[in-house]
């Protein structure tokens, strides 16, 4: 799955970008069976001048899939913790997407049921 990451006045620290990889790469993972070549994660995260600290740094994280684009955005005092939001917001998104896109459970056997066996 191809990554996208844009920066606007927010600068990470060695140890922010590994949090930042590591929670990248949890959202990779829950998409590891929806993905194909044209599935894609873009981060986006950009400081503005509020007259609220808690608004500091805005984050958008865009899923886009087969059929399918999810976002999230959230403001936080710091990117990371904008992350975590983000994140905490896609999952459900992503299980549902699962759940709309997966094949009907076929049984316990995984196998379309036969004459003989009705």
């Amino acid at each position: 799955m191809h990554i996208e990451h844009f920066e606007k006045g927010v600068r990470y620290t060695d140890r922010e970008l590994l949090l930042l990889a590591r929670k990248i790469g949890k959202l990779v993972t829950y998409c590891e069976k929806l993905k194909n070549d044209d599935s894609r994660i873009r981060v986006e995260a950009m400081s503005r001048d509020t007259k609220k600290m808690e608004d500091h740094v805005k984050v958008l994280i865009s899923i886009y899939l087969p059929e399918k684009t999810l976002h999230a955005e959230s403001r936080h005092p710091t990117a990371i913790e904008a992350i975590d939001r983000c994140v905490e917001k896609l999952e459900p998104q992503i299980k549902r997407y699962k759940e709309l896109c997966a094949p009907k459970n076929r049984g316990k056997t995984g196998r379309k049921p036969t004459e003989s066996s009705l």
